[in-house]
């Protein structure tokens, strides 16, 4: 949230600036809370905004929380929006790659799971016609 409220308040972007706003795999519950947060700070995610694990993940799988931030980012990133940057679909994506770092007895040792996030403004080089 902090790397997406920083991107939309001291870039001079904002939301409606991208045609797809995407992070790596917040899940449905992260997808949820990321949006009632921004919100609370003034900022409404529209439909432009995705999580990259809701996109390869349905809720009718019993995956709970997706899978990978870095895997499921990468995915969706080199082949849905990479398609669609080239042929200029899309001019511009906000790209945030996020992850949780954590061993697997993190949560097991009452350990708090610190998040990681990158963020990375990809733009079309299509020069075709509007």
């Amino acid at each position: 949230m902090d790397t997406m409220f920083t991107l939309l308040t001291e870039s001079g972007y904002r939301e409606n600036d991208f045609d797809m706003i995407c992070t790596g795999d917040l899940g449905k519950l992260g997808s949820d809370i990321l949006r009632d947060l921004m919100r609370r700070k003034g900022i409404r995610l529209g439909q432009n905004y995705i999580d990259c694990g809701n996109m390869i993940y349905s809720e009718k799988q019993n995956c709970y929380q997706g899978g990978s931030g870095c895997a499921c980012s990468a995915t969706v990133f080199n082949s849905y929006i990479m398609e669609k940057l080239i042929s200029g679909e899309f001019r511009r994506v906000a790209y945030m790659a996020t992850g949780a770092l954590m061993s697997t007895q993190s949560c097991y040792q009452g350990e708090t799971i610190p998040g990681i996030c990158h963020c990375v403004v990809v733009e079309s080089a299509f020069e075709g016609e509007e």
